[in-house]
């Protein structure tokens, strides 16, 4: 046993999501007392006034923002609205499906039945499994969908009151800022904690020693989690590149007015979208990988020694891993915003930077003091059938080296994203002899920044299994999600800056501020890029992990690729990723191409648009980009839900086995250097418009035939970086734990096809 007893246990992971979930909520006042302007009985009376700016009327701009924040919340909100309806109706089905399909394993008998592990036991009748499944995945589904309405609503809340702290400096735009990723970053970690926790105790009740079932049933938690992630992440990023490509092509290339102008009529939907996809998407889909590694570990602990002689401090493990890891990001965040203060604009990428090594520093210490309470010096894991012996320590180093190989990806990303390297600027250079260039320049900066991120996954994989065979692998993968708090901070921090900056440019703000704002989201864009590395580079861990679970799950001794049935799947897994990235980069060009159409109509026919005497219609440009989204995402959505019931129970185990591992080994390569590519083409426009050093100034300034050839690259790379490469991720752990759920059935059931031959 370890040193930590079994109330203590549940005693630290219980204050810690409430302490997460408190520092959350003091963030969100902190935010809340920069006031943006509030009515009184005479009027608008109680206004933040920041530097008086030379010529402009201080009341009017504070009202501008308030009216252009109060339009980007409406409006995603409403979005979100109408997609969560048309998901409660997938939730109802899909959960009918689940129960249907495990219920069936044993014909709905309510018998108890020998376990599947620890023989010579009875465990609960595979009904119990397929209604505490199904309760498990309608938790995993609604905290998912909270997770990402909560973020989209602290980021709608700020963006104004950024702009309007820009007027005092840029440190304390940063800190509103960041503050408000915070908020999303605890709330979604500690909340995700807190379920996970009291559903396993609720659902202990029922089981009692039967623990094996339990933790079985848990995994419910992470396909709810996946499942409403990925149609967040589909659905909001195709919402916010129509509207994004749409908004640049006429406004930008055809019209030669600046970026968020007023006069674009796609300029709301645009700032709306960057809510409801990089928050909200980004949010579901971080929640997602931290519930299935969550899951991944505990089933595996359930079969191994802490699961047959119940202790239950060992088996919380990666409970109280994660609980840590808020402590953690709780100290690290007052670094950000408290201990240190942002001078001036060179400071902004550092300071968040700063964060990511802080974090990844205090939490090796931490992991170091859970393991060597929490776990007895030596235990077996459960290993394709045999047992392995393990020590403490052995899992201190899986943890670990999930944790510092998240770090190197982030930084490898960030080097291959960021205009401050050369791998952008010779992006950038290549813009002086046309778009093709940049095109060919771009692509190939994307092949090439797959090669250290899959390395490092290859390192921790190797790693963390020869310690602590696939137990190992899910807890590395927890440790890469460990500091979550933090790099959900600094990611949701991106999109807010960037709200920030069309506010200021649409309230009429001087130049000074939206230099300062553009600033805030030129840092942002890098750390978005990071924390993209991060998500991808867990997903593949977390699928791995998975996948080692479903094939103990589903009884297979062994996957052997010279067998026709596991080449055929693999064959065709590695498929998956190029059908999906097809279906979603189709959806995104066919309703930018709408509202291509729609931008140009109202320039054309609304008189004195162009002179801003009249004003665009806002309204008919988020139509379209909600009415595209809603539509195009149930095909994508169909492919990646579909494939392994349909592999499962016509092909069976083995070929399904084959499918999971050809679209994890193909997905990651095609998310990584897609989000890259995009990543890099926006910077290196980003780095033309500056003009920052001589090499830039060299290129620009906007409106030159260079910066027009970057708009055009930006414009191609916003559907890689923003909706096929983040939803890549998502499609290869969704596939996993989807399999890993419904093993029971294919074990029993499937394959009819091959039995049929």
């Amino acid at each position: 046993m370890g040193v930590l007893s079994e109330g203590l246990t549940h005693v630290l992971i219980l204050v810690a999501s409430l302490v997460g979930i408190g520092f959350a909520l003091l963030q969100w006042f902190l935010v809340s007392k920069v006031r943006v302007s509030v009515e009184s009985g005479n009027g608008y009376s109680d206004r933040l006034i920041g530097e008086e700016e030379e010529g402009v009327d201080n009341l009017d701009v504070s009202l501008k923002c308030a009216e252009i924040q109060n339009a980007i919340s409406v409006g995603a909100t409403s979005f979100l609205y109408t997609e969560y309806r048309y998901l409660c109706i997938f939730m109802g089905v899909f959960g009918a499906i689940i129960f249907l399909f495990l219920g069936s394993v044993q014909g709905f008998s309510t018998k108890s039945e020998p376990c599947t592990y620890s023989k010579g036991n009875l465990c609960k009748p595979a009904l119990a499994n397929a209604i505490f499944s199904t309760i498990a995945f309608l938790l995993g589904a609604l905290t998912s969908v909270l997770s990402g309405f909560l973020g989209m609503k602290i980021a709608t809340y700020a963006n104004a009151r950024t702009t309007l702290q820009a007027r005092k400096g840029v440190g304390k735009a940063f800190i509103t800022a960041f503050r408000s990723g915070a908020v999303m970053g605890f709330l979604l970690s500690a909340n995700g904690l807190l379920v996970l926790y009291v559903s396993i105790n609720l659902f202990k009740l029922y089981y009692g020693d039967d623990w094996e079932g339990l933790y079985e049933s848990i995994t419910g938690y992470g396909l709810g989690g996946s499942s409403m992630a990925l149609f967040g992440r589909v659905g909001g990023g195709i919402y916010t590149k129509a509207a994004d490509v749409g908004a640049d092509l006429v406004g930008k290339v055809e019209r030669n007015i600046p970026e968020d102008d007023p006069r674009n009529p796609a300029v709301i939907a645009d700032n709306v979208g960057d809510n409801v996809g990089d928050i909200a998407g980004m949010g579901s889909d971080l929640f997602g990988s931290y519930a299935e590694s969550s899951c991944a570990a505990l089933f595996v602990a359930s079969i191994s020694q802490f699961g047959v002689v119940h202790d239950y401090t060992a088996m919380s493990y990666p409970l109280i891993i994660s609980a840590m890891g808020i402590v953690v990001c709780l100290i690290t965040t007052l670094f950000a915003t408290d201990l240190f203060e942002i001078k001036n604009v060179s400071e902004i990428e550092p300071s968040l930077k700063r964060q990511l090594v802080i974090s990844t520093i205090l939490m090796t210490a931490g992991i170091a003091m859970v393991s060597f309470l929490a776990l007895p010096s030596e235990f077996t894991l459960y290993d394709f059938g045999t047992d392995k012996l393990v020590k403490n320590w052995h899992l201190f180093f899986c943890v670990s080296i999930g944790l510092w190989a998240g770090l190197v990806i982030g930084f490898t990303t960030e080097y291959y994203t960021s205009n401050a390297y050369s791998p952008v600027q010779d992006v950038a250079d290549s813009c002086r002899t046309g778009a093709a260039t940049n095109v060919i320049f771009g692509l190939a900066l994307g092949y090439k920044s797959v090669i250290i991120p899959i390395f490092s996954i290859a390192i921790a994989i190797y790693v963390s299994f020869s310690m602590a065979a696939m137990y190992g692998i899910a807890m590395a993968a927890l440790g890469m999600l460990s500091t979550i708090s933090t790099g959900l901070a600094i990611d949701a921090y991106g999109p807010i800056s960037d709200n920030a900056g069309g506010i200021a440019e649409m309230a009429g703000m001087s130049h000074k501020i939206r230099e300062r704002t553009d600033a805030l989201d030129a840092a942002g864009n890098t750390t978005a890029a990071i924390g993209k590395g991060f998500a991808i580079g867990s997903a593949a861990l977390v699928s791995l992990a998975l996948f080692g679970a479903f094939v103990s799950r589903a009884g297979i001794k062994a996957v052997d690729v010279l067998t026709p049935k596991v080449f055929i799947g693999l064959i065709v897994g590695a498929m998956l990723p190029y059908w999906f990235s097809a279906m979603t980069m189709k959806s995104v060009g066919s309703a930018a191409l709408k509202m291509v159409e729609e931008v140009r109509r109202q320039f054309n026919t609304i008189p004195g648009l162009m002179e801003g005497r009249a004003k665009p219609d806002y309204t008919n440009c988020v139509k379209i980009s909600t009415d595209a989204s809603l539509r195009e995402m149930i095909p994508p959505g169909a492919l990646v839900m579909l494939t392994p019931l349909i592999a499962g129970t016509f092909f069976g185990v083995e070929t399904l086995a084959g499918v999971l591992a050809g679209s994890l080994v193909s997905g990651v390569q095609v998310a990584i250097s897609a989000s890259n590519t995009g990543g890099a083409w926006d910077n290196a426009k980003k780095y033309i418009e500056a003009g920052a050093s001589e090499h830039a100034k060299s290129l620009g300034p906007k409106g030159s035939d260079p910066h027009k050839a970057a708009v055009i690259g930006d414009t191609i790379g916003d559907p890689l970086k923003d909706t096929s490469g983040p939803s890549l991720n998502i499609l290869i752990k969704l596939m996993a734990v989807e399999s890993l759920v419904f093993a029971p059935f294919f074990a029993a059931h499937g394959g009819l096809l091959f039995k049929l031959l």
